[in-house]
């Protein structure tokens, strides 16, 4: 199909609802959010006490070396207790070493288990407001537009009437012989064709999981600069800024423009690089003649992890089939139309209509009916 595949057919609203198990899963991250918060400040305070402890214990280690240094006479007994000491105080830097260790994969947790924080650390997006949603069910959903493609078989059409009862009809009527201008046949009998009518049915998906995973080497890079340079440039002015240790960068792997997006993932070729610069947020990156302010976010790559499909018939549409290849494409698709377009035929008015010729195939572009 040519540029017409985007508008000859259209589906009906099927007011999609977000699946149950998206909300559960929101709720789950909420209360691991809250339980990972207070063990984090069980964590912080132990931390706390801990290094209290350790500066009792410097100064009371203090305290005995200072006694050891007068005469003792021999006091083997404040040796031992100086040594204990020792350990000791050797013993809780051991400890307050795994409790800060601890701390901070609790915050990485926290971090990553929180929607709100994540999206806090992705790029940031343009947005527009378009107003208050008409019902209150309506808050809280993900709203899916469906953009279908199907393959066409040669020697069909599809024809997207104004009207859904129209549709029936001709579906109904199942076998329709369609006259041809004879201008360019010889025979009479060859001015007539035979084609079937059938309902044209898709598949839409009714529920969707997507599963979420950071890269740990890469990077999403935004807030770009508009410069008069292409892309690949561009491209190497980043990886040659990223791939020196004095920037906090290393070795990078992979450099590419995300699609239809003014976006970069730089892939490193060792992990421990990606996340001291996420934590970072911004940095100036020189870039020709000036320094820029660019974001750095974590790259986030989604898998679908569950996909239910349901099939939906498309009501003002119709599938036509056991077209010969006779004619030109203009001159059967004008008679096509001319035929389905009489009321005496059952037809009615045409909103759109593809012709694939026979020997050749077609993709069906089915988006969102938004027709009254």
């Amino acid at each position: 199909m040519d540029s017409e595949e985007e508008s000859f057919v259209r589906l009906q609203d099927e007011s999609l609802q977000s699946p149950e198990q998206l909300r559960q899963e929101i709720e789950r991250c909420k209360e691991l959010h809250t339980a990972l918060e207070k063990e984090c400040a069980k964590l912080q305070s132990a931390k706390e006490a801990a290094e209290q402890r350790t500066q009792e214990l410097k100064k009371e280690e203090l305290h005995k070396v200072l006694e050891q240094q007068l005469p003792l006479n021999g006091d083997e007994e404040r040796a031992r207790q100086i040594f204990t000491i020792r350990e000791e105080n050797k013993r809780l830097r051991l400890e307050k070493q795994v409790l800060y260790n601890k701390l901070e994969e609790l915050k990485k947790r926290v971090f990553w288990n929180d929607p709100v924080q994540i999206l806090s650390a992705l790029p940031e997006k343009k947005m527009i407001f378009k107003g208050l949603p008409a019902n209150k069910e309506d808050m809280n959903k993900l709203m899916l537009i469906p953009l279908i493609r199907c393959p066409l078989p040669g020697g069909s059409a599809l024809i997207t009437f104004e009207e859904a009862e129209v549709a029936q009809r001709i579906i109904e009527m199942k076998e329709h012989t369609v006259e041809l201008s004879c201008g360019q046949l010889e025979e009479l009998d060859q001015c007539r064709v035979k084609v079937q009518a059938v309902p044209m049915d898709i598949l839409l998906p009714s529920a969707l999981e997507i599963r979420l995973t950071q890269s740990s080497r890469s990077i999403l890079v935004s807030d770009l600069p508009s410069l008069s340079i292409s892309k690949e440039a561009l491209l190497d002015k980043l990886e040659l800024f990223f791939s020196k240790t004095k920037n906090g960068g290393s070795e990078v792997e992979s450099r590419s423009f995300l699609e239809d997006s003014q976006q970069v993932v730089l892939t490193f070729t060792r992990d421990g690089v990606a996340e001291p610069l996420i934590e970072r947020g911004h940095i100036q990156v020189p870039i020709g003649k000036g320094k820029y302010k660019i974001k750095i976010s974590p790259y986030m790559s989604g898998d679908i992890s569950n996909l239910q499909l349901q099939p939906s018939r498309c009501p003002r549409t119709v599938l036509l089939l056991g077209i010969p290849d006779v004619m030109s494409v203009e001159s059967m698709r004008d008679a096509l139309e001319i035929h389905f377009q009489k009321a005496s035929r059952g037809g009615g008015e045409v909103d759109a209509l593809a012709y694939v010729p026979a020997g050749r195939t077609g993709v069906a572009v089915f988006v969102e009916d938004t027709a009254g």
